[in-house]
């Protein structure tokens, strides 16, 4: 049992350690970089390999530690939406994939509720700081930022992130 927990928690600190670096990597790509959500695909996978508790943690901290070691993403309010935005990911991610049957479909569903969910806390904490500063938040700007802006990331997303799940769970790494 020991032994697992601390697989899980070396395993989360990879994700959590590729969350600070692939930014820097898709950075380099003018225009879509950005759009490819880099720090969103190993909190996916985070909830996958390790399990909501570590997913939640991963999500939580990764653009805070972001922030404070690279001063990328801004803290407030950009870093504080993607923080309760990827903490969903990691959540829902191992949350459903825990309790969906192992069926290769299951990943998919697992993948695509989540990143419904986590879009949708996105922008409820979007709205609630433009309330709180005064500014608005609506509809447009939803709709903009959590979709029709972040179309190249969501396709990578569920390309890339079932292959890497199946990948893994081919090789002994994911148990089902």
């Amino acid at each position: 049992m020991k032994s697992i927990n601390i697989r899980r928690l070396v395993m989360a600190a990879l994700c959590l350690a590729l969350c600070l670096y692939l930014p820097f990597l898709t950075g380099q790509i003018p225009q879509i970089g950005q759009a490819l959500s880099p720090m969103h695909i190993p909190v996916l996978l985070c909830g996958f390999l390790c399990g909501w508790p570590f997913g939640l943690g991963v999500g939580a901290v990764a653009p805070v530690l972001r922030y404070f070691m690279f001063g990328m993403p801004p803290l407030f309010p950009t870093g504080v939406a993607m923080a309760a935005e990827l903490a969903v990911y990691g959540f829902m991610t191992g949350f459903l994939y825990a309790r969906l049957p192992k069926k290769t479909i299951n990943i998919y569903v697992a993948l695509i509720i989540s990143m419904l969910a986590g879009r949708v806390v996105w922008g409820v904490v979007q709205t609630v700081i433009a309330g709180a500063s005064g500014s608005a938040f609506g509809w447009a700007a939803f709709f903009a930022g959590a979709f029709t802006n972040a179309v190249p990331g969501i396709i990578c997303h569920i390309l890339l992130i079932p292959v890497i799940v199946i990948a893994l769970k081919k090789a002994g790494i994911l148990h089902a």
